[in-house]
């Protein structure tokens, strides 16, 4: 995004932040008691707005001449935030409105920002709502754990990043492979991530929905793959060592791969460590054959 669109977005997020967490003390709840101020504020309202929020990213993506009027700079912020309280008044909650309405009147650098800052803002709420029933562990982990799954199955992978695949096949496919198996949050955030028609290559968008959710911890992630399995010792003074290096707390997300024959693989952000033994080999076979 450019910088207006950052700006945009950053506006966005602050008010989403002010309509999921409780208002303070007695003077905050009797004001929203006078103002009649909406907010979602429980795991299930979260999860319920990250829904509608996923829904209005979903409309707009399909609507470029909805998005351009909903961003157009030429118009009037008000006279956007009027087309969208008459296009979704009726059909979302008050808090969903709230957020549509702040986000529209803001300035965006291009039309398709305000389909990524409504993903996101979506993405937002749904980590709130893990936020709120203990889960955003867990949820980092199952994004990172499918995340593989995908990147392991060549068909799924076609299959769940194919642009012009319908989504509700998509969608029926994520639900048997989902359904029960992990928290109603990695769910929602799979399901409307992956069933969007912009969605590029499957596995690097749930890299970027499991990154999103350790940066709510406040984290950032190593990917780390190994020949064998580290144990919890390993793996803390793994971190303790990246954390120092880095100058800020590491997450770790290890695979095992016994392809590497031994030693690691730690990639953090775009930066790769290769210190694996079939790296070495590799480096030693071509410098005999140079």
């Amino acid at each position: 995004m450019e910088a207006s669109s950052r700006v945009a977005l950053a506006v966005a997020r602050e008010r989403l932040e002010e309509l999921t967490r409780d208002p303070s003390g007695l003077l905050g709840r009797a004001r929203d008691v006078v103002t009649r101020q909406s907010r979602a504020t429980t795991a299930d309202e979260q999860l319920t707005l990250a829904e509608e929020l996923f829904a209005v990213a979903r409309l707009l993506e399909s609507q470029p001449s909805l998005r351009r009027a909903l961003s157009d700079p030429s118009g009037k912020p008000e006279e956007r935030a009027a087309l969208a309280q008459r296009l979704f008044g009726a059909r979302l909650s008050p808090v969903a409105n709230d957020v549509v309405e702040v986000s529209v009147r803001q300035r965006w650098s291009r039309p398709f920002d305000l389909v990524d800052a409504a993903t996101e803002l979506a993405s937002e709420a749904a980590l709130d709502a893990a936020d709120a029933r203990g889960e955003l562990d867990s949820v980092e982990d199952e994004l990172f754990r499918f995340g593989r799954i995908v990147g392991a199955d060549q068909e799924l992978s076609r299959i769940l990043s194919d642009r012009k695949g319908p989504a509700a096949g998509k969608s029926a496919l994520l639900d048997q492979l989902l359904s029960g198996r992990v928290s109603p949050v990695t769910e929602v955030l799979l399901r409307n991530v992956l069933t969007g028609s912009h969605v590029g290559t499957a596995g690097v968008a749930i890299e970027r929905l499991s990154e999103f959710a350790s940066r709510r911890r406040g984290q950032s992630v190593a990917r780390v793959t190994t020949a064998v399995p580290l144990t919890a010792g390993q793996e803390q003074r793994l971190a303790d060592v990246l954390g120092r290096l880095y100058g800020r707390t590491i997450g770790l997300q290890v695979t095992v791969d016994p392809s590497i024959l031994g030693g690691l693989v730690v990639q953090v952000g775009d930066e790769l460590i290769d210190g694996s033994i079939a790296h070495r080999l590799e480096a030693a076979r071509r410098q005999l054959a140079g």
